[in-house]
């Protein structure tokens, strides 16, 4: 049997920094392994732009990196505007070259209106299969921008199959394309064994006092962290207790947390790490009583998988696959999202019972060990891929007459 050749687009890629970078590196080993040759062309819209006024051709740097061929694309830029057909256009170009070069028997997108518009393009021009991934802001937040609607919707109704993180995002994506309930299948990430003793003592820990309540990841708008700051900023007054946001606030939402963080009434029991290596924020996990994730909307986050593996006591919301992963009283607490006041009481609730605590971040720890370990993920993948090769193999054109 010939080896498939497969052709994963992503946004970013290690050592780009992002939880779509780590799942597909995570999902490219996983296909290496079980035989499949695999390349991750990597390129997104917010590099057609330049700086300092210079000008450069359209590029492709290919690297053999961990048994993946890793291909980072770049457009051309001709002008100060870059406009984003023009950036679409070259990224085309390159991917077609790719194609012809390496004759992909499969294309898979993760994220719908950037490389999954590109890619199912492609691919049913060469009428070849294509899979789409969807991660959670392409339909939570991408999708409220109504240049973007016809086109995500034209991919979705397009894909050969499609996958979700989570029941809400295919709930949404059925909404816009009730075709893809016939075509979808819905799992979590998973999360390779972590050996949390091993890990050196971060720096912050000997500074925290009181329970410590923390949430890690790159904290923008979907992550809720003003809802955290209100809950805290009222249970300091009845517990002693520091809030750690390990990892830091992206930059173009800046102005909006500054004045968030000015406002709160934390102070000194307030402390931010800034942007770690994945070693270091985890090695934080082991030392928090509460890990506090108030996501708005977040696809299946990696800091939850995180702190269920390092038996953190969670609060969660409903949103998403944290409420779905998380069973309310039994592995973690949950709330509904945007309510500050729901925050502040499960937190108190587990501050004042050290013992739940204990239980619910063993139970979690369990569930993270059992339930999302990654040889489940990986034979979802590779039934997912064998049903669409197999498929497609066997697909036929209808006979056409020619009068």
């Amino acid at each position: 049997m010939n080896k498939k050749t497969i052709c994963i687009t992503t946004l970013e890629y290690p050592p780009d920094i992002g939880g779509v970078g780590e799942s597909v590196h995570r999902i490219a080993q996983m296909l290496v392994s079980s035989g499949y040759e695999v390349h991750v062309a990597v390129f997104r819209s917010k590099q057609r732009l330049v700086d300092d006024g210079s000008v450069r051709r359209a590029s492709c740097k290919t690297r053999f990196q961990d048994g993946v061929f890793v291909h980072r694309i770049k457009s051309a830029v001709r002008d100060d505007l870059q406009e984003i057909q023009d950036f679409f256009s070259d990224i085309y170009f390159q991917l077609n070259f790719l194609h012809h070069q390496y004759n992909f028997d499969l294309f898979h997108a993760f994220f719908l209106n950037e490389t999954g518009y590109v890619t199912t393009l492609l691919a049913k021009e060469n009428d070849l299969p294509v899979i789409n991934s969807v991660r959670g802001a392409d339909l939570h937040k991408h999708i409220f921008n109504p240049k973007n609607h016809a086109q995500i919707a034209w991919v979705l109704e397009n894909s050969d199959w499609v996958t979700f993180v989570s029941q809400d995002l295919r709930k949404r994506a059925n909404a816009i394309a009730p075709s893809v309930k016939l075509k979808s299948s819905v799992f979590w990430n998973s999360i390779a064994p972590i050996n949390f003793t091993k890990l050196r003592t971060p720096p912050l820990v000997s500074e925290l006092s009181g329970i410590i309540i923390g949430s890690s990841g790159r904290f923008r708008d979907k992550k809720g962290i003003e809802f955290l700051l209100d809950a805290c900023s009222e249970l300091i007054k009845e517990i002693d207790l520091t809030l750690l946001l390990i990892g830091n606030f992206v930059e173009k939402e800046r102005k909006y947390w500054q004045q968030e963080l000015k406002q709160c009434c934390l102070g000194s029991r307030l402390r931010i790490t800034g942007i770690t290596t994945r070693q270091e924020a985890l090695a934080y996990l082991p030392h928090l009583d509460i890990f506090a994730i108030p996501s708005l909307t977040d696809g299946c986050p990696n800091a939850l998988l995180e702190a269920m593996l390092a038996g953190c006591a969670i609060v969660g919301t409903r949103v998403d696959a944290i409420g779905e992963i998380l069973e309310d009283g039994v592995d973690g607490l949950l709330v509904n999202p945007g309510s500050s006041a729901e925050l502040k009481t499960a937190l108190l609730s587990l501050a004042i019972q050290p013992q739940l605590c204990k239980q619910l971040g063993a139970a979690a720890k369990i569930k993270a060990q059992q339930k999302l370990h990654p040889s489940i993920e990986k034979q979802n993948w590779i039934d997912i891929y064998q049903q669409v090769l197999t498929t497609s193999a066997t697909a036929t054109l209808p006979e056409v007459s020619l009068v």
